[in-house]
């Protein structure tokens, strides 16, 4: 297994994979040789299975590419970001609060160039295995998507929305067994749920399924213990993602899970992960078209209306009016091409 980026995210899940018994080699890539080697170590430690730390430059496919060819990993997880999504938390100065209020959307420069990069590579060198995203899979995937680079999945968010409401049927002692619980869901809804704070508009609302027969409980998303946002997310998050990635190992027995973005879809959907194939495994009378309509609405909350079929992004107009006095620049429809001019100019005003 390859695992791109050790930053926080990524240093939970060689820790837990290492551990895990599942994993017979362990390939950690990362740009820092300090920190890749530090976490190397650590995993080695602590785990049964060969942990090899290799430096690389992600956003450059390249390299991406030249570690694929040698390594030929069975599975590759993508958790690297130019800046992670909690490097604005707890800042309370004008430039941040307002990228901030703009929706995690604005902040794409940072967040897609990575799994490009890394989709980029697999197309390169005829890379077929499966690629696990962790970089804002409920908007990256799409517009990855719209050019022909969707990663299998991503991870997270709807899976995190998936065991809290299993910890509120838990706390209120129901039976949560093997039955399964569904989540349609974005990552835009993911902060209300993890506070415990339920939208005002019920329209607004994750859809939460349980049973074979999908009896909707949509309630339960906002009835576990609430979590203060910070970094602590990050060992749900962990946690979310692992049988996932157990699952797309050879040999692994199937999964129901929910989990961001299959294939390439916009938010998240419960699915079926069986030798490789992930198939959606929606509610009985829930059609596939209303499911992705209702989590391409939800992509506002995150200051996302729309992604052209070129993969631009266009902005929604309260993420435009929340960087107007900054810089209206950061808000205006966002191409590929234009990611790294985009990058520098969010680095001008954040840094």
């Amino acid at each position: 297994m390859l695992i791109i980026g050790l930053g926080n995210m990524g240093e939970r899940l060689a820790y837990r994979l290492g551990e895990s018994g599942r994993v017979r080699h362990l390939v950690l890539a990362g740009r820092s040789r300090e920190t890749v080697t530090a976490i190397a170590g650590t995993a080695a430690s602590i785990s049964g299975c060969t942990v090899e730390p290799v430096e690389v430059n992600a956003t450059r496919r390249d390299e991406v590419a030249d570690l694929l060819i040698r390594k030929r990993p069975d599975l590759v997880v993508q958790c690297a970001a130019v800046r992670g999504p909690w490097a604005l938390a707890g800042r309370e100065d004008a430039a941040a609060m307002a990228v901030v209020n703009g929706g995690l959307g604005l902040r794409l420069p940072y967040q897609l160039p990575v799994p490009l990069a890394v989709m980029q590579a697999t197309r390169d060198v005829g890379f077929t295995g499966p690629v696990a995203n962790l970089s804002f899979p409920d908007v990256t995937g799409p517009v990855l998507a719209r050019l022909g680079l969707a990663p299998t999945l991503g991870l997270g968010n709807a899976a995190m929305i998936q065991l809290r409401v299993r910890a509120a049927l838990h706390a209120a002692r129901a039976d949560a067994g093997n039955s399964p619980i569904r989540v349609i869901g974005h990552h835009s809804q993911l902060l209300g749920v993890m506070r415990s704070s339920e939208p005002a508009d019920p329209a607004d609302r994750c859809l939460v399924f349980l049973g074979e027969d999908g009896r909707r409980e949509d309630k339960l998303a906002y009835q576990a213990p609430p979590l203060v946002p910070g970094l602590r997310y990050n060992e749900v998050t962990a946690a979310a993602t692992i049988p996932v990635l157990h699952a797309l190992l050879p040999g692994s027995a199937p999964l129901r899970w929910s989990t961001a973005s299959p294939g390439g879809l916009p938010g998240g959907y419960p699915v079926r992960i069986d030798n490789g194939t992930i198939t959606l495994d929606l509610p009985p009378g829930v059609d596939e078209a209303e499911a992705i309509a209702f989590n391409e609405k939800q992509a506002c909350g995150d200051g996302v209306e729309r992604i052209d079929d070129d993969g631009t992004v266009h902005f929604t107009e309260a993420a435009r009016a929340a960087v107007a006095d900054l810089d209206p620049r950061l808000a205006e429809p966002l191409s590929v091409a234009d990611l790294e001019q985009r990058a520098r100019r969010l680095d001008a005003l954040l840094m």
